[in-house]
């Protein structure tokens, strides 16, 4: 950790608090002009306008005149696999559908066979080159899911994966459990037998290793029923895993409505999300998790984020990284998306990618805004202001990232590394 003075900056945006921030509150977002941040032992002790203070043994990071914002939160990821499925490329573009790739063995199984092969080394370093191209872009929190194997062994050694990522790479990491993310074939005839499996042996093995902080389901036609997911999270809630719910991605079979009977802190991809989906979120303060490159890549419909923001649900904006429906883990490019599809306003997008993102992986209380005592997080921008970040479409813009006080600079060849002498 470092003491760092960041000075010269153009705009400061973020959004403040430390939860959500759902309906009208959610474009709040507070813009400091001529701003500095001071971080102490990586962490934010003091934030101002004007000339800043006198910060003896302190390095200073002249932003230039940019924009500074917090570091992006990715709170929907699913960063640890083998293989990719470049192979699929040709069926989607003749129009099969998802469902009947997976029925064929394709998609996440095609994946599972891969994972399952691999060794925990070589998802680490397959995590670790993705992670370094995170944060090449700006993101320094990122939600990472299991589920590409199905098996104890392997969602364990999945889940090991990301905890040794947590402890060595600079971007921090938030394992959840998703056991639930396909019936292996293995099961194919005995999906009960693998809904047990998941609920008294997957859960417990990696809850005694305190390898999981949430358990995720995912509750589609053909995958698993609103009464098998509630099965699977109520088993997680008494292990102590907070309940995640992929929802409403292509049938609308109950997910979203579940959110508010399981106490799930975030619903996820919600594309075809019904009004009282919406409503039941909205009540319970379930934040919608919502990934429009994974509708781009697809060819897909978009959430109805605008309906779910007029409604009061936070939302947040997430890459779904994955190597199957959306092989993207650009979060600027799902600002752009944010605005461009869903219609929401620069400011609201700012927030669904800072702190409602970082309430969806229950980190609101320490990352997602800049403002003393939370984690000295945040981007230097190749932007004077927010609407140009979020109107430039393609291009990294990310100049320089700092991470709990530690900085890193986007060098013209395109690699990361830390900035010894701390200049812009």
């Amino acid at each position: 950790m470092s003491d760092l003075l960041v000075v010269n900056i153009g705009t400061l945006a973020t959004a403040e608090g430390r939860s959500a921030r759902g309906g009208a509150a959610q474009g709040e977002v507070r813009a400091l002009r001529d701003a500095w941040v001071r971080i102490e032992d990586g962490v934010i002790t003091a934030v101002g306008t004007g000339e800043p203070p006198q910060a003896p043994g302190a390095a200073r990071l002249d932003a230039g005149g940019r924009l500074v914002t917090p570091g992006l939160v990715d709170a929907h990821t699913h960063l640890i696999f083998s293989g990719w499925r470049q192979h699929e490329l040709g069926l989607k573009l003749r129009g099969t559908p998802y469902l009947e790739i997976l029925a064929q063995g394709g998609g996440i199984l095609s994946t599972v066979r891969a994972t399952r092969s691999a060794s925990q080394a070589e998802l680490e370093a397959k995590g670790r080159r993705a992670l370094d191209e995170m944060l090449r872009l700006g993101t320094t929190t990122c939600e990472a899911k299991s589920g590409y194997g199905l098996d104890t062994e392997t969602e364990l050694k999945q889940l090991r994966a990301i905890r040794v990522l947590n402890g060595s790479h600079p971007v921090d990491l938030v394992p959840t459990f998703l056991g639930a993310h396909a019936v292996p074939e293995e099961y194919r005839e005995d999906r009960a037998g693998y809904v047990r499996l998941v609920c008294e042996e997957m859960i417990p093995a990696a809850t005694g290793e305190g390898l999981a902080k949430f358990c995720d389901v995912f509750c589609e036609t053909g995958v698993f029923s609103a009464g098998e997911t509630r099965t699977i999270l109520e088993a997680g809630l008494r292990h102590g895993l907070r309940p995640k719910i992929h929802a409403d991605e292509i049938d609308a079979i109950g997910g979203s409505q579940l959110a508010r009977e399981v106490g799930a802190v975030s619903c996820e991809h919600l594309i075809v999300c019904p009004p009282e989906g919406i409503a039941a979120m909205a009540a319970a303060g379930t934040v919608a998790c919502l990934l429009p490159a994974t509708s781009f890549y697809l060819g897909a419909a978009y959430a109805p984020a605008r309906a779910m923001v007029d409604a009061g649900v936070p939302v947040a904006l997430a890459t779904d990284f994955n190597p199957g429906s959306c092989p993207c883990l650009n979060m600027q490019l799902v600002m752009s998306l944010g605005c461009l599809k869903y219609r929401l306003t620069p400011e609201e997008v700012l927030t669904a990618v800072t702190l409602n993102g970082a309430a969806a992986a229950g980190l609101a209380d320490t990352v997602g805004s800049l403002e003393p005592g939370k984690l000295g997080d945040l981007v230097i921008w190749e932007a004077e202001d927010l609407d140009y970040l979020c109107y430039r479409l393609g291009s990294n813009l990310a100049r320089t990232v700092v991470k709990r006080g530690a900085v890193f600079t986007n060098h013209t060849e395109g690699v990361m590394g830390p900035e010894g002498e701390r200049n812009g």
